[in-house]
């Protein structure tokens, strides 16, 4: 962020000519709107300046004049201020304050115009015969509550200086150089949409001026609108293309331009506003000499709090120099700002300038008048740093630098190389506890596992003492659990390396450390099953559920038959028994698994559909019931064994289901009994996919407006299968 500092050259006397004769005449024609006398003179425009004809105003300007007019000024000032007596003839509504105007313009314009401008003679015809006293006081109180407001801006009373500038444009509304101060004081409060205003109105009142395009520019600036700052500083310079000001004031822009398109705004989610919520921001800014003179400034105390209030707010106060610097204390580095004399000088084109008065030596020539180099703000003195941190500095650097030797030869596989540099490091400063976790990482591909491990455990403890991230507490957990895995390969205890991850994601809950932990529980999960994988038992323990199967006793059954399945996973007979188990006791979908578990471990396994289909049945699933023993009969349709003891079962299945499909086409069937297969079927992938088919719905549409069409879709086997489908799940009925 940039912000454009008021410039100190002084202003043309043709420009303060120009203004006084707008003052002039505007304030003639109020005079008229009230009723006061004024001359046909008055009216006429540069009136003030040949109302009366003294022959000074056309004669050349000698050298001996200054001194004599200086002279014959206090003399006249003297008369006015102090008038022996009130007559008609003279003016008798001058004020006293006329005499302090009359000498700002003896200070101002005799001295800087010793070459004898007709215009300088002008101004002092107007004070040695003024054409109307009313006139010349407006014109002294503007100037003086200038000069109070000039006065109160270099004290750095912003708000004073507004309320003097304000003052003085009541008085002369004409004054582009009023407009343009009190833009600037503006800008010093951060109110750039005001100080936007009164730059737009200077511009309007003299669009050639280029010191109005540089208060233009600096109000975009604090705005944000930097294209617009570059703009009027640009026309500034077309104006004036020898301004260094708006020179550097324009790269300024551009640079602030350029960096506002590439980086956010600062504020909300940048670390920069958070660092003024520390317990120790008071102490730190108390700490800094220049910091701490801020603080004596209740501008600044407010926007200081407002930034802790709200660390977003600290984007409006980013260009003011004095928030750099204390972001720079609060940082710890030395960020270069404009000084305090820079930021609270404003000395106008038009400040009056006191000179010196020597009567008695000759008038000296000329002088060009330079502008002042801004001073550079005194940067705070370095604070005593004690020998113990000086060194303790260096080592950490020189341990920074092994890390650095160190990681170069880990990329290259030179493992000793990379644990010799690590060590130094160790050696060096012990506080990093990222030292011991790369140590301990090339252990981990060296296969020197328990070196990882004490490492880390060193890293854990020694985090914990000087408060090193989570992150980093963390790692070194995750790193152990590796080191516990390689090794539960041949110990096969993966409880340690599962303990080690589960505390690591405490820590700090990362994704590669939870995908660990879970391969870690799989890998255990597989072990244990593999250790505890015993067919024989498996055996053993089916026909103990067998026998209480016969008993009767199904839930001691069960718990048999889940032993069986813990001894041998693949045992079908196990599964299919503890599914016939699950349907006395009217578990039907714990049931439906273990049947459809036999399908799946072998699909040839003709009990599984037999199991199957019963469940279906019960859970009057009739359609797929009927599917179920269908495919069944598919894969041994002349085993004379399964066939003598199914075909009762199945022959009464069948029956059934197909007697409650025609029930349900009939209509025979309940209105509740109805509903709930309806309810059921719609809950069956298939179906749904049927009814959300555009061609089934048009097909089921014609079946009921257009028979003729209907008996066409039943020609094609794909809709037939799927309208009987409907049919069988209860969806549609045929009367």
């Amino acid at each position: 962020m940039i912000r454009a500092r008021p410039e100190a050259k002084p202003e043309t006397g043709e420009e303060e000519t120009q203004v006084l004769e707008r003052s002039w005449e505007g304030k003639g024609r109020r005079n008229e709107k009230r009723g006061e006398a004024t001359s046909e003179a008055e009216k006429e425009p540069g009136a003030w300046r040949s109302s009366r004809k003294p022959t000074t105003a056309c004669v050349p300007f000698p050298s001996f004049l200054p001194s004599f007019l200086s002279f014959f000024l206090f003399v006249r000032c003297c008369q006015v201020a102090f008038p022996p007596s009130p007559s008609p003839s003279k003016d008798p509504d001058v004020p006293i304050g006329c005499c302090a105007f009359y000498v700002d313009l003896q200070l101002r314009y005799i001295p800087r115009r010793r070459a004898g401008v007709a215009a300088s003679v002008s101004l002092i015809a107007l004070i040695l015969f003024p054409r109307s006293s009313s006139q010349v006081g407006i014109l002294g109180m503007a100037a003086e509550a200038k000069a109070k407001g000039n006065a109160a801006f270099s004290a750095g009373r912003f708000g004073d200086a507004i309320e003097h500038f304000s003052e003085a444009i009541t008085h002369a509304p004409e004054n582009h150089v009023l407009y343009s101060n009190r833009s600037a004081a503006f800008a010093s409060l951060q109110k750039y949409e005001d100080a936007l205003k009164d730059a737009e109105k200077t511009v309007e009142l003299k669009p050639d001026w280029g010191k109005g395009y540089s208060r233009l520019g600096a109000a975009f600036v604090g705005l944000g609108k930097h294209e617009d700052a570059v703009g009027a500083y640009q026309r500034g310079l077309e104006l004036d293309p020898n301004n260094g000001a708006l020179k550097s004031a324009l790269a300024d822009a551009r640079a602030a331009a350029t960096r506002a398109s590439r980086t956010p705004p600062v504020g909300a989610g940048s670390p920069f506003g958070n660092i003024f919520q520390g317990p120790d921001v008071w102490v730190k800014i108390q700490n800094d000499p220049t910091a701490k003179s801020y603080l004596a400034q209740p501008d600044f105390v407010k926007m200081l709090q407002d930034v802790q209030r709200s660390p977003s707010n600290l984007n409006r106060y980013i260009s003011d120099p004095r928030m750099m610097h204390v972001l720079g204390v609060l940082l710890g580095v030395n960020i270069q700002t404009p000084s305090a004399e820079d930021m609270e000088t404003m000395r106008s084109e038009d400040e009056p300038e006191v000179v010196q008065q020597t009567p008695r030596s000759p008038p000296k020539p000329a002088e060009v008048k330079r502008e002042p180099e801004p001073k550079k703000e005194p940067e705070p003195e370095p604070m005593d740093i004690p020998d113990e941190e000086k060194e303790k500095r260096e080592r950490k650097a020189q341990a920074l630098k092994e890390k650095e030797l160190g990681n170069e030869f880990y990329k290259k596989k030179l493992f000793d190389e990379a644990v010799s540099h690590y060590t130094k490091a160790l050696e060096l400063y012990d506080e990093d506890i990222s030292f011991l976790t790369n140590r301990a990482a090339v252990y981990l591909e060296m296969g020197q596992y328990e070196n990882c491990i004490k490492d880390c455990d060193k890293a854990v403890e020694r985090g914990r003492e000087v408060h090193a991230d989570y992150k980093m507490i963390s790692r070194a957990l995750t790193r152990k659990g590796t080191a516990y895995v390689k090794l539960a390969k041949c110990s096969k205890d993966y409880d340690i390396a599962i303990e080690a991850f589960n505390k690591a994601l405490t820590e700090h809950r990362n994704p590669d450390t939870l995908k660990r932990l879970n391969d870690a529980e799989r890998t255990k999960k597989e072990l244990e099953q593999q250790e505890y994988y015993d067919p024989k038992l498996a055996d053993e323990e089916r026909e103990k559920g067998n026998d209480f199967f016969k008993k009767a006793d199904y839930p001691v059954a069960i718990k048999h038959y889940t032993e069986a399945l813990k001894r041998n996973p693949t045992d079908v007979k196990a599964f299919s028994n503890r599914a016939a188990c699950y349907t006395k006791l009217g578990a039907l979908p714990e049931g439906l698994k273990d049947a459809n578990k036999c399908i799946e471990i072998d699909e040839k396994f003709v009990k599984g559909y037999s199991r199957k289909g019963t469940i279906q049945f019960f859970m009057k699933e009739y359609d797929k019931a009927l599917e179920t023993y269908q495919i069944g009969l598919k894969h041994e349709p002349e085993n004379q064994e399964l066939l003598d003891g199914a075909r009762r079962f199945w022959s009464i299945c069948v029956l059934r289901c197909i007697d409650q499909i025609n029930k349900t086409n009939r209509g025979d069937i309940s209105a509740e009994d109805l509903k709930e297969r309806q309810a059921k079927a719609m809950q069956d992938p298939e179906i749904q996919g049927i009814l959300s088919d555009p061609i089934m719905r048009q097909v089921l549409t014609d079946f009921q407006e257009n028979p003729k069409a209907a008996q066409e879709h039943m020609k094609n086997p794909m809709v037939m299968g799927k309208i009987q489908k409907l049919v069988n799940a209860g969806i549609v009925q045929v009367r």
